[in-house]
């Protein structure tokens, strides 16, 4: 291999390929602990396509496989390590192209963090929409390779529908340019929708046109405590059936909210018997705002307690009880989060199923995500260090995904399949959607170079 790493230094130069062990084994994996990862050969860091290209060449010629990575803030294994592989971070491929106000869009690169081309569309008065949980250090590429999606999904999509066009280095080093500038285009197959939540298993991403929106109103919010998660359920299905699209629905289950309670030292003054906590938010501004969120109101008539606010930091604030479950959940241990979307009228049904699998393998299992679009995140509470309980956590993580698959659901939303859930989805698409998907995998990798053995195997 020393002739491999040669070349890639000949490329990057020394300070762009990283060999130690100590430090190249924190490329190893994302964040999901339960996926298969391997040592690499190397963590190379490109500085550009050309550089990119470059890598992807001299891999191939050695039969060396690639893994594309960016932050590592994914949860599914999809960035994780092969044995002997060549790790490619995008993570210094990270400025803001252009931003054309006029036609409303960016050019960026796979390195630009979410939250910073957020900041910089808006002073432009734009708005870029997809919101990951992560969004203050996650990337566009790992937001791409993904499919990423967010708080609010439910008003403006996941990260493709934010997706104009592509570059993109494929397995024979050439570079593949899809996609459009323009607000409308159906020349050829949609080449773009293709690579986007491909988890890099069919090229690397050097470049990304973004569609921006104008930047929406200060929202104003609306919380809703419910006494069971039926009721909550139920106004979630009414909300959407009266045709209210606000652009954050939110859903928290008692778990969560005893554990954001202690996080924060404070009761949140929702009722002791408050089984389920909504949280909606309007950006429509003003009387529209106001109206919509009177709307939402009227249907959480079974409510305990509803209260709504045109005050932006005050609903800063609410949506920061839900931002926080995630970090207030290591009160009680390390947590595994799961990634379940099922129909919005079957929430309720998810959520007393995993009320049913924590009574069975005697874990706490805490319940948030989106209501707006039915893609929970249910998250096993456990001990890694005792091997029993995280064989439990293991059974939890699976037996949630039957729930959803059964309630009519898929077995991803928005964190993607990765090393971690490759029999989920042979079992969601059937063998004549895994046979192409294998099909284009081939068509593109022939050589099995891009990040072999996620999503599925060849």
């Amino acid at each position: 291999m020393e002739t491999l790493l040669e070349a890639l230094r000949s490329a990057l130069g020394d300070s762009g390929v990283l060999t130690d062990a100590d430090v190249t084994a924190s490329y190893q994996r994302d964040m999901m602990p339960l996926a298969p990862y391997g040592s690499p050969l190397a963590v190379v860091f490109p500085l550009n396509t050309e550089q990119v290209q470059a890598v992807v060449r001299a891999c191939a010629r050695h039969h060396v496989p690639v893994v594309p990575r960016g932050a590592g803030s994914g949860l599914s294994g999809a960035a994780n390590a092969v044995d002997g592989c060549v790790v490619l971070v995008t993570t210094k491929m990270n400025a803001i192209v252009e931003i054309d106000a006029d036609n409303r869009l960016a050019v960026v690169e796979p390195g630009v963090i979410n939250l910073d081309l957020r900041g910089a569309v808006e002073k432009e008065g734009l708005f870029y929409p997809p919101d990951p949980s992560s969004y203050d250090w996650c990337t566009i590429g790992g937001n791409l390779s993904t499919n990423a999606g967010g708080l609010c999904c439910v008003k403006y999509g996941v990260t493709t529908d934010s997706v104009l066009g592509l570059e993109v280095v494929l397995a024979d080093g050439e570079v593949l340019r899809t996609g459009r500038r323009t607000v409308k285009g159906v020349a050829g197959y949609d080449l773009t929708k293709l690579f986007v939540g491909s988890e890099g298993t069919l090229g690397v991403i050097t470049k990304a046109t973004v569609a921006l929106k104008p930047l929406p109103q200060a929202p104003a919010t609306l919380v809703a405590s419910f006494g069971s998660t039926a009721t909550a359920g139920a106004a979630v299905s009414r909300i959407v059936r009266e045709g209210l699209v606000p652009s954050l629905m939110e859903i928290m289950d008692s778990t969560s909210i005893k554990a954001v309670e202690e996080y924060f030292k404070t009761e949140l003054g929702m009722g002791k018997g408050c089984a389920a906590l909504l949280i909606c938010q309007s950006d429509a501004g003003g009387e529209q705002a106001r109206h919509e969120l009177q709307q939402i109101e009227a249907i959480c008539n079974e409510a305990d307690l509803v209260y709504a606010t045109h005050d932006v930091n005050e609903g800063r604030d609410l949506l920061a009880v839900r931002r926080a479950v995630l970090t207030a959940l290591e009160v009680y241990g390390t947590w595994l989060t799961d990634d379940v979307c099922v129909p919005r009228t079957r929430i309720a049904e998810l959520i007393q199923g995993c009320e049913d699998i924590a009574k069975e393998v005697d874990l706490k299992i805490a319940v948030v995500g989106h209501a707006g679009d039915g893609n929970m995140h249910p998250t096993i509470v456990y001990d890694p260090a005792d091997a029993d309980q995280f064989a439990r956590a293991q059974k939890a993580f699976d037996d949630i995904l039957a729930v959803g698959l059964s309630l009519g659901g898929t077995v991803t939303g928005e964190h993607g399949i990765g090393k971690i859930k490759r029999e989920w989805l042979a079992k969601e698409i059937g063998p004549v959607g895994l046979r192409v998907h294998r099909d284009i995998k081939r068509a593109l990798d022939p050589e099995n170079l891009f990040n072999p053995g996620s999503m599925f195997s060849l």
